[in-house]
């Protein structure tokens, strides 16, 4: 029997009390909005790389919203969404993983995912009571006419929304950290508490082991340990070492992440897949589309997963990939290990900028963006050891690759998008 998805996976119905929640929500929020209520729910969304973190911390937020409000006067319906496609989210395997080890229905059925809104994020957002963003630090152009009631974030603060509550940001491993802190101060104020499943609890434990790399002290806040423990004194492992359980966690998600073998170029682009509009407001200058892939292999291993394994058919399949979504601007970031002796291993980097002008830009302003987004990433101290790749001399136009020691995403999304904004004022001043 094939998955929603296409994947050949058998149906199994979710048991336990955080499947039978989900599902109904999804029902109940399907059922008003036909009945032309969709004005009385919230909507909890992450960003639209769905990794487990962002997912988590948008169910455990929905889930405490309706729950903390449930015997009051002002009861609120919240509901999870996912923004990532149905057929992409077993891309993720350690997500799939996640879920079944949570009981939740197979095939994703027991969740709202972008791809099954009865109406347009555009129109819909005019319509609900508003969003709470997770794990991002603002919502995604398409949501722009919604009210952002809470944003919880773990990344840059770009000063969006000042006046949402509560508006976190903090510095942690997980999103899922600030967000279960938060569900737990309020829970423990409340008159009388609300039951938390322990499907829940066990599935936020996984998205805190899996960015915190088991709890490691090099990659763990005070924050994100504190919320750990108690996180598992409520859940069914309350009796076991903190320790011993995320570092499980840990090992058992990250075995199931590196399961893609099977995986086509397409898919590895579609599967931590970011990326947003970017406006100007010079009618010389279009909105810009940035899209952020991130790829756990080396070019040369992706090469091999295209039709005719050569570095050209690299870059028509991402072409074919970014016109399908209508992306300008493309940065897609990988990240491999290489021995350095027996013991030893170092992680190298590498960036591939594409800029295409069929979409919103013509031929010079592509040039132009390409040039400036270049300019960037070369003079960008964050990125260590940045240099050509050993075939950029094989690129064609408006092409290139680096390979660099520095960080990821997190330090490679802000240079590029500062560049295209300041591009944007560069051209606005022009006119």
């Amino acid at each position: 029997m094939s998955g929603r998805n296409g994947s050949a996976e058998s149906y199994r119905e979710g048991v336990g009390h955080l499947s039978e929640w989900s599902r109904n929500t999804k029902k109940e929020f399907l059922i008003d909005w036909q009945a032309g209520k969709s004005d009385e729910w919230t909507f909890v969304q992450g960003n639209e790389a769905g990794d487990l973190d962002s997912m988590t911390a948008a169910l455990a937020w929905a889930y405490h919203l309706e729950h903390s409000t449930m015997n009051t006067d002002h009861p609120r319906k919240a509901i999870a969404l996912l923004q990532t496609p149905s057929d992409a989210l077993d891309l993720r395997p350690e997500n799939k993983l996640a879920l079944k080890k949570a009981k939740m229905t197979s095939r994703h059925e027991d969740l709202l995912t972008i791809d099954e809104l009865p109406e347009d994020p555009e129109t819909l957002s005019r319509k609900i009571t508003g969003v709470v963003i997770v794990d991002h630090p603002k919502p995604l152009r398409r949501w722009d006419d919604a009210k952002v009631l809470s944003i919880f974030d773990h990344h840059e603060d770009r000063g969006a929304f000042p006046d949402a509550e509560p508006r976190v940001f903090e510095k942690v491993a997980s999103c899922t950290t600030i967000v279960g802190r938060q569900m737990l101060d309020e829970l423990e104020s409340l008159p009388e508490e609300y039951h938390l499943p322990h499907e829940l609890l066990e599935l936020m434990l996984s998205a805190i082991a899996i960015d915190s790399n088991g709890l490691k002290p090099d990659d763990t806040t005070d924050a994100d340990l504190t919320t750990s423990k108690r996180i598992l004194k409520r859940s069914r492992w309350h009796k076991k070492d903190l320790k011993d359980i995320m570092e499980d966690l840990e090992d058992e998600l990250e075995d199931a992440q590196g399961q893609i073998d099977d995986f086509s170029l397409r898919d590895l682009l579609r599967r931590d897949w970011k990326g947003d509009l970017v406006d100007t407001p010079s009618p010389r200058t279009p909105t810009v589309s940035l899209g952020f892939a991130s790829i756990p292999m080396s070019m040369d291993d992706q090469i091999q997963r295209t039709d005719f394994k050569e570095l050209f058919d690299w870059f028509a399949e991402e072409a074919a990939w970014t016109a399908e979504i209508g992306v300008d601007i493309t940065v897609c970031l990988s990240k491999y290990k290489i021995k350095t002796n027996k013991k030893h291993k170092k992680k190298i980097r590498e960036i591939t900028l594409t800029v295409r002008s069929d979409v919103r830009v013509d031929e010079d302003q592509a040039d132009d963006l390409f040039r400036v987004a270049t300019l960037a990433i070369e003079g960008a101290e964050e990125l260590k050891n940045l240099k050509p790749w050993y075939r950029a001399d094989e690129l064609g136009h408006r092409q290139m690759v680096w390979t660099h020691e520095g960080g990821g995403r997190k330090i490679v999304t802000p240079i590029v998008e500062k560049a295209v904004i300041n591009w944007e004022m560069h051209q606005d001043r022009a006119v």
